[in-house]
């Protein structure tokens, strides 16, 4: 069928009982969340993402939120750079855990209304 997409070939379909996809991923950190491994792009070619690396999760005091017209960006204390948000964190999450790649702060993980426990995921 033509179209770019997966979702424009889905609409042109005259099949009625297509597989459901339940959940639509929009950053990198949904596909980190997900426990399955396959997954399908926007063309609707399918992938595998197998998750080998641990890095370590630590979790930091919000320091402000900077609202942008477009996104946002998070500050947190002992980190001097921000992290760029599509949205403010929900009223009374003030800790940000931050993903460490080689010990190196990378990438927003997860707001928590209260400091957890440093962990390790595997991404």
């Amino acid at each position: 069928m033509p179209g770019d997409t997966l979702g424009i070939r889905r609409l042109q379909t005259p099949f009625e009982n297509l597989f459901p996809l339940r959940n639509a991923l929009i950053s990198h950190i949904g596909i980190l969340k997900q426990s399955g491994n396959i997954f399908i792009d926007s063309r609707g070619d399918p992938f595998i993402y197998d998750k080998t690396l641990m890095c370590k999760l630590k979790y930091y005091k919000i320091r402000k939120v900077d609202r942008k017209e477009v996104a946002s960006l998070l500050w947190v204390k002992g980190i001097n750079f921000p992290f760029t948000i599509p949205r403010p964190p929900e009223e009374g999450r003030t800790w940000a855990g931050i993903l460490h790649l080689n010990d190196i702060p990378w990438m927003l993980y997860e707001y928590s209304e209260t400091k957890l426990k440093d962990t390790r995921r595997k991404i």
